[in-house]
């Protein structure tokens, strides 16, 4: 089992912006693809973003391209979800997963999940 620990998350006006930061500790990510996925409430877990192993793929859902950027740094065992001009739909628990299956969308591919860091978009 990998631990993985989100931090960065926090309540933001909208227009703003936040870096949600996502690292392990005892294990390396650097072979697996990650992913950002986010719970609001009263709603179903959503994917966000994901990026393959390497950094050079990557995927966003639609709602937040162009303001979201994820990425990562194998050297420092950390992926980042970089997140700008914030809505307030934005807001929700933000989890980071490890996927079992390469680049995914879908949620079940990744197996190993964070405990989540909520952010709060006010209008």
């Amino acid at each position: 089992q990998v631990p993985l620990v989100e931090i960065g998350g926090g309540l933001v006006q909208a227009g703003g912006s936040l870096r949600l930061s996502c690292s392990a500790s005892g294990s390396t990510l650097s072979n697996y693809a990650m992913g950002w996925f986010r719970r609001a409430p009263g709603r179903e877990r959503e994917f966000v973003a994901a990026i393959s192993w390497n950094g050079i793929f990557r995927d966003y859902v639609d709602s937040v391209k162009g303001r979201f950027t994820i990425s990562r740094d194998n050297a420092k065992n950390a992926v980042y979800l970089q997140m700008n001009s914030l809505e307030p739909e934005d807001t929700a628990v933000y989890f980071c997963a490890v996927s079992s299956r390469g680049l995914s969308v879908d949620y079940r591919a990744y197996t190993i999940w964070g405990q989540g860091t909520q952010v709060t978009v006010s209008s």
